[in-house]
């Protein structure tokens, strides 16, 4: 696999690559939610930041649209038009907001992007049916693509694969709270699906749809899911040092629900006394108290579990940039998709 850096292609506006896909996503997001039955329709429309409580039109922050970036970035490095790829680039993200609606009921967070989280306003019944409904909403937007018959069926297999191993992540996520023995092996492939699985896909469907060779495709699967497996680190990297204000995340979070991230087992398998102190604070029944929990958050630190996190997201990220410049993509949807990938390690929310 080809040797590369971000430093190896000209700096891009990260910035403008996502004002453009957000041009191209948010009118024909508005339109796909309105297809939603009135009942869960507003629910969606706050989740999304269009509405506040009460129904009332806002403007609240909403996400990056990273995951469509991806996908039409992709279309674009395969000689493709960003505009055949759209479809498939709704479909990932409304797939990515019914994992996040469905997360937040599961972890019990009771905040999202800055302000409750929907179930948290609206109650667990609306935010599972609110997920649900962008999820069966996602594949029929896949479905009714543009694309050919043939492209259109492809896709949904692709998407249901991803959602195969979102959930099988996810699970495995859930079933590591209640394990004192999770490895770092266990860790990272339960991010290949939780988080790398969905990437993947943005990137598959968008080479799929641009029109790219076999190669091409699966160059940039595996381009997505080493950059998925990096941004999950960076995720539990900002999980506990993570600034409030940017993450919009209480902080600590992930320890004071003692889930079993990945710096965190990196840090527990590591010998020594730190990585001993660790496993005697963390993994015993009582509660964690503040105090416990900067404590727990500064052994994982001097266990090593920190630089381990940080030194891993670079190696995937490594490992991406590889498989995308064996994709051989067109110059200037490289340089995007080089820039997209380093925001993904240098982000603080």
């Amino acid at each position: 696999m080809a040797d590369v850096t971000v430093d190896d292609v000209r700096p891009v506006d990260v910035d403008s690559v996502f004002e453009r896909v957000q041009q191209a996503m948010a009118p024909r997001l508005r339109a796909a939610v309105d297809r939603l039955p009135a009942a869960i329709r507003g629910v969606v429309g706050y989740h999304f930041g269009w509405y506040d409580g009460s129904g009332r039109s806002v403007n609240c922050p909403a996400g990056k649209l990273l995951r469509p970036a991806l996908t039409l970035s992709c279309a674009q490095a395969v000689g493709g038009s960003a505009d055949r790829a759209v479809d498939a680039a709704l479909a990932v993200e409304l797939v990515h907001n019914f994992s996040l609606l469905h997360d937040d009921v599961m972890d019990g967070d009771v905040t999202r992007r800055h302000r409750r989280a929907v179930w948290s306003q609206f109650g667990v019944p609306a935010a599972i049916l609110a997920g649900d409904a962008l999820l069966a909403l996602a594949v029929e937007v896949l479905a009714e693509s543009g694309a050919t018959p043939a492209t259109a069926t492809g896709s949904v297999s692709t998407l249901c694969v991803a959602l195969r191993d979102l959930v099988e992540g996810q699970c495995k996520d859930i079933s590591f709270e209640r394990r004192d023995d999770v490895t770092v092996e266990e860790c990272l492939a339960m991010a290949g699906g939780k988080t790398a699985a969905l990437l993947r896909c943005a990137c598959e469907l968008g080479a799929v749809h641009g029109g790219g060779t076999p190669a091409q495709v699966s160059a940039l699967a595996r381009f997505g899911w080493h950059l998925g497996v990096a941004f999950q680190l960076v995720d539990d990297l900002l999980g506990i040092w993570g600034d409030p204000q940017a993450t919009g995340k209480p902080s600590l979070a992930d320890l004071r629900a003692r889930k079993k991230t990945l710096p965190v087992v990196a840090a527990l398998a590591a010998p020594g006394a730190r990585g001993r102190r660790l496993a005697q604070v963390y993994l015993r029944p009582d509660p964690l108290t503040e105090r416990d929990l900067a404590t727990v958050a500064a052994l994982v630190e001097l266990a090593g579990g920190r630089r381990w996190a940080q030194t891993e997201a670079q190696r995937q990220l490594h490992a991406a940039l590889g498989y995308l410049k064996a994709a051989e993509p067109v110059a200037e949807a490289h340089e995007a998709l080089v820039a997209l990938a380093a925001l993904v390690t240098r982000r603080d929310r």
